[in-house]
């Protein structure tokens, strides 16, 4: 039977007569890095192998892992009768080619075929040189060591080189204490570590420091207040709602001289050749400190100035600066005056979000850039598949016909993080074999994908949790409408929700309580837990809709259902991660039970 293999490589056939798995060597016959010693020894452990650099019997012999010419991070794996000869250009090639017999050796033991493996000839290599995750670890969810460890396990597997820490606030910087002391940071020791945990599995740890907009963490605090563009607050553009502090540094040489303190702590920690500063959103700029200066010159051109002295204190540390390019999309013309030296970071979080005109326009200026879809798993608390997988689709195509560098999965957080961890496992899945294999992404079956990946009895369930808003469309866009109305103030209906009939919404409805009947077997364990929590803070959220419109009438049973789903995800949430921003979270379903 031919193994499957996640990401699914570029060439795989069958040949020959099947291997007897009778040696327990590894012989390696060149001199290789640290990282890959040190992955190799934990698949000798794994596999109960012994690795020789010597040469010894045929009998003796199971593996062979040569050098050879090839594109970088390409593999070549031949299983036969004789052994199996595993060769690559890089000690990246030869990690990938281990990460795949791993793959085929899980299966071969499923199948009950612990004496013998498929005779097969792969030949493989990454259609993105660079395939990234962004995990959010700002807005509220700062993972502990553990969960990140078997996430970083996860997307070793998955063949992703890239990592990035979405950082505003949460990292322990020495002189800022009143910043992140009650957030739960990462220290200068984790980031260490975290640093070896990915190095050895052929990851690189990406510093990030949003450095621009996405300030107010610091912002609202009395000592920074001189930074911000508008100490006072400002409108928030998307909301409507007025914010008591600002959220976007005034660009000033005052400003810089914070950045280049934070620089010289924060960037020595990693030995990433990058660093992604961030850059997007700054909401209130021309709108205070810099309005005339903003009138006299133009909005984009104060941008400009500010991110090229930005640029010119990250090169001070040797490193290539990352950044989104939202702002400068909005400028088209000021794409031709920014710097070949940076990397741009396309993102768009719909499916039909237009990465072709965007990659265009930045590709014509000789820019290096990345595309940068999401998991859509923010905003959702049950996840979006459909969406997830247009968007991831959608991305690698335009990414790759107009020469993107990078492909980076984004899993954002944003109003409190209520989404799941599993809820972003079919966007981080499906993100790696985009950014592995495109071609072959596209047919890839989601639920055995998980299935493959270690998630057990919910591979199927995940997928189908997030084809709910399927039955219900609206017009709402990076969300759902079971999070909008979880969050309702039971006030006016949601313009995006008002027009949805009653028949859809009753069917949402009753296709998640089947979900939630599917679970309640499973449950007793972290993952289908954290499932069955979400599942009923969407099945709230509807029937706060229905109480409205006067489909019933049970008060005091939404009362009791908020309260435990409160409780229950705090006792989720300490599992996986630190307590800092907990309260935070907390804070929006209090709102949501005040409001009944």
């Amino acid at each position: 039977m031919k193994p499957v293999i996640y990401p699914h490589p570029k060439q795989m056939r069958l040949h020959g007569r099947d291997l007897r798995l009778v040696g327990n060597r590894i012989r390696l016959s060149y001199s290789s890095s640290e990282a890959l010693n040190e992955a190799l020894l934990r698949f000798c452990k794994q596999h109960e192998l012994q690795l020789t650099i010597e040469n010894p019997g045929a009998e003796q012999l199971l593996i062979d892992i040569r050098r050879k010419t090839g594109t970088p991070e390409s593999y070549e794996l031949i299983v036969s009768e004789n052994g199996i000869l595993l060769s690559a250009p890089d000690d990246a090639g030869i990690f990938y080619g281990l990460c795949s017999l791993q793959q085929i050796l899980e299966q071969s033991v499923r199948n009950n075929k612990k004496t013998t493996l498929t005779a097969l000839h792969i030949r493989d290599e990454p259609d993105f040189r660079h395939r990234g995750i962004l995990l959010d670890v700002s807005r509220c969810k700062v993972p502990t060591m553990e969960t990140l460890f078997s996430m970083i396990d996860r997307f070793a597997r998955l063949k992703l080189n890239q990592l990035h820490l979405y950082i505003e606030h949460t990292f322990a910087f020495a002189n800022h204490r009143p910043v992140w002391e009650h957030a739960s940071p990462f220290t200068a020791e984790e980031i260490l570590q975290i640093k070896q945990y990915c190095r050895s599995r052929f990851i690189d740890l990406v510093p990030n420091l949003n450095s621009f907009g996405h300030f107010e963490r610091w912002l609202r605090h009395e000592n920074y207040r001189s930074y911000a563009e508008c100490p006072d607050g400002f409108t928030h553009p998307l909301s409507g709602v007025r914010m008591t502090h600002g959220s976007t540094l005034k660009p000033n040489g005052h400003s810089l001289n914070l950045l280049h303190e934070l620089y010289s702590e924060y960037l020595p920690l990693f030995d990433s050749p990058y660093f992604n500063i961030g850059g997007d959103e700054p909401w209130e700029l021309g709108h205070g400190w810099s309005a005339d200066m903003c009138r006299r010159s133009g909005t984009d051109r104060v941008y400009l100035s500010f991110m090229s002295k930005i640029q010119k204190l990250v090169s001070q540390h040797d490193r290539q600066m990352m950044f989104w390019s939202d702002i400068v999309l909005q400028h088209p013309e000021s794409l031709s005056s920014l710097s070949s030296d940076l990397i741009a970071l396309d993102w768009g979080y719909e499916a039909n979000h237009d990465f072709d005109k965007e990659c265009r326009q930045i590709a014509d200026c000789k820019i290096p850039f990345y595309v940068c879809p999401g998991t859509s798993s923010w905003n959702s608390l049950t996840g979006r598949t459909g969406n997830a997988l247009g968007n991831l689709d959608n991305a690698a195509s335009h990414g790759l016909v107009h020469g993107a560098d990078g492909y980076l999965i984004t899993d954002w957080g944003d109003h409190g993080h209520h989404q799941y961890l599993p809820i972003s496992y079919p966007g981080f899945v499906s993100g790696a074999c985009h950014a592995w294999h495109h071609q072959a992404a596209a047919s890839v079956d989601i639920e055995d994908l998980l299935r493959h990946m270690d998630s057990g009895e919910i591979a199927t369930i995940i997928p189908a949790m997030g084809r709910v808003p399927d039955l219900a469309p609206s017009t709402l866009r990076n969300g759902t409408i079971f999070n909008r109305l979880l969050f309702w103030d039971m006030q006016q209906e949601p313009p995006e929700i008002s027009t949805i009939p009653k028949d859809q919404i009753l069917a949402c409805l009753n296709r998640f309580t089947e979900i939630r009947e599917e679970l309640e077997p499973l449950t007793g364990n972290q993952s289908t837990d954290e499932l069955a929590n979400a599942t009923d803070m969407a099945i709230h959220g509807l029937r706060r809709l229905t109480l409205i419109r006067g489909y019933h009438d049970d008060i005091p049973g939404l009362k009791r259902d908020i309260s435990r789903i409160i409780d229950r995800h705090q006792e989720l949430w300490l599992a996986r991660n630190r307590p800092g921003g907990l309260q935070e979270s907390v804070a929006y379903l209090r709102d949501c039970e005040a409001a009944l």
